[in-house]
């Protein structure tokens, strides 16, 4: 076998890359120098996360409770993220205390469908009435149609 030639060193450019899983940005660190081309996830966690049909059916949710919504044609009416949790998780009126649990741990799954939808181009995401960045977006969000 013929003896390899080591590369020279070069730095890696630093572009901007989105986690695979929930589409926000992968800040760049200095332990990513050597392997930032292959980076694909923000964190352990998106690393290991596989969508299901839990995801699907959020994000089914996510659009039917807008075009509920917004049947009379006012494309400016808004959901939660909540909502749309709690109608997967079977407890649509949001009273049940033991059910809480379910919906609750549903709650990023959710945001993370709303975020493949913004994605998408089908939604968009809003605090305060305006649209905002949905990989910076912190803290309540609303869902309306783009």
């Amino acid at each position: 076998m013929p003896d390899r030639k080591r590369k020279p060193d070069r730095p890696t450019p630093r572009k901007d890359k989105l986690c695979k899983t929930c589409r926000r940005p992968i800040q760049w660190q200095k332990k990513y120098e050597q392997d930032w081309d292959i980076i694909k996830f923000c964190s352990e966690a998106c690393s290991g996360y596989h969508s299901g049909e839990k995801d699907a059916a959020l994000e089914a949710a996510i659009l039917s409770l807008l075009a509920e919504r917004t049947a009379d044609g006012d494309r400016t009416k808004t959901i939660c993220p909540s909502e749309a949790a709690k109608l997967v998780s079977g407890d649509a009126r949001g009273k049940d205390k033991a059910a809480r649990r379910d919906w609750e741990a549903l709650m990023e799954p959710a945001r993370a469908a709303a975020r493949r939808l913004v994605a998408a181009g089908k939604i968009e995401i809003t605090q305060h009435g305006a649209a905002v960045d949905p990989a910076t977006a912190k803290g309540p969000i609303r869902l309306r149609y783009r």
